[in-house]
């Protein structure tokens, strides 16, 4: 499988530009705190002394999970093309904060167990995975396909930002599976409610998960993890951010699937977390620990559990903020305010 090579991200002398701006600005030294470290990112992302930020793409990925028959979620297998629908028609809360926010929306049908929904971008690999306690989700081949298909969308994307998102029951599952092999965690710290489970669905899910980790043991190399416990959707999203990094494009991360795709990519391709800003920390157990995990801190903490793409919606304000500040505050040379002494 080809992947693109990634920029140098790490310019001294554009991070020193950038940071001795943001210290002439008409504040007290670092007074906008967070902000003024994401301003910095985002120069070094697009490797520009004034970033902007332009027709930022917000993509659901959505595919269904064989472990869903399983019982793992609170909610059944046909909420996948329900909720894709919904989103479709506007009704969801990302299509509601893509209004919001100016965000082009599109609904990329991964892998759905039903029809291929009118407005959805096609990148159908099969009717959803197979039951990933018993063997690999998918074959090596179809891994390959996915991420070569998230590779190509994100090329035909106009736009210099990613926000991710994604619709799957069952692929809390998948995702906390990838933790765990990922990370070498123990896959009890890698586990949590999901759709909102109760005591009982959880024992139940963490039975299961067992049972697949068990039953993929074998998966040892990054495509193979992904093919062994991942789904479709979060491999396309893997292989589009590998393209959107490669392209200087800023990744907006949401919740715990996305990351479970980031964390993909980062191992199939290093490099790709200097081109992510992470949404939030959701509400979801193990994300924290994950984000711990790959060193990164997330802009909100608003006990989401969404999904979908809805933080990354709702954190995206910051980043226009931050790019403004830095192209339109005033210098204190430039205002005539006396600086510190």
């Amino acid at each position: 499988m080809n992947l693109p090579d990634l920029p140098a991200l790490a310019e001294p002398g554009l991070a020193a530009r950038v940071q001795h701006a943001l210290d002439q600005k008409t504040k007290p030294l670092a007074a906008l705190g967070r902000i003024e470290a994401l301003a910095l990112q985002l120069a070094l992302i697009q490797g520009l002394e004034r970033p902007a930020l332009q027709e930022p793409q917000l993509v659901v990925f959505a595919a269904d999970h064989g472990l869903s028959r399983r019982g793992v979620s609170a909610y059944p297998r046909e909420v996948t093309p329900q909720m894709v629908a919904n989103m479709l028609a506007g009704g969801a809360a990302v299509s509601v904060l893509a209004r919001q926010q100016s965000l082009a929306l599109t609904i990329a049908d991964c892998g759905v167990d039903a029809p291929l929904a009118a407005g959805a971008v096609d990148l159908r690999i099969a009717a959803g995975t197979v039951d990933t306690s018993t063997g690999p989700a998918m074959s090596m081949a179809q891994a390959e396909q996915a991420v070569g298909n998230g590779m190509a969308l994100v090329e035909r994307l106009p736009g210099n930002a990613l926000l991710l998102g994604e619709m799957g029951i069952g692929n809390t599952s998948s995702a906390s599976l990838m933790m765990a092999r990922l990370t070498g965690l123990p896959l009890a710290d890698c586990i949590g409610r999901g759709t909102g489970l109760d005591d009982a669905g959880l024992a139940h899910k963490s039975a299961v998960l067992a049972q697949a980790l068990a039953a993929n043991a074998t998966a040892q190399t990054p495509l193979q993890i992904g093919a062994a416990l991942g789904g479709f959707e979060i491999l396309t999203m893997a292989g589009s951010v590998i393209a959107a990094a490669a392209g200087r494009r800023v990744i907006v991360v949401d919740g715990f699937i996305t990351t479970a795709a980031v964390a993909l990519a980062q191992a199939l391709r290093p490099g790709v977390l200097d081109a992510c800003v992470f949404a939030h920390r959701s509400a979801e157990g193990p994300h924290a620990r994950w984000l711990q995990h790959l060193h990164v801190r997330p802009l909100l903490d608003l006990d989401l559990r969404l999904g979908e793409g809805s933080g990354a919606a709702l954190a995206w304000p910051l980043l226009t903020a931050a790019c403004a500040l830095l192209a339109d505050m005033a210098s204190f040379e430039s205002a005539g305010v006396s600086n510190r002494e």
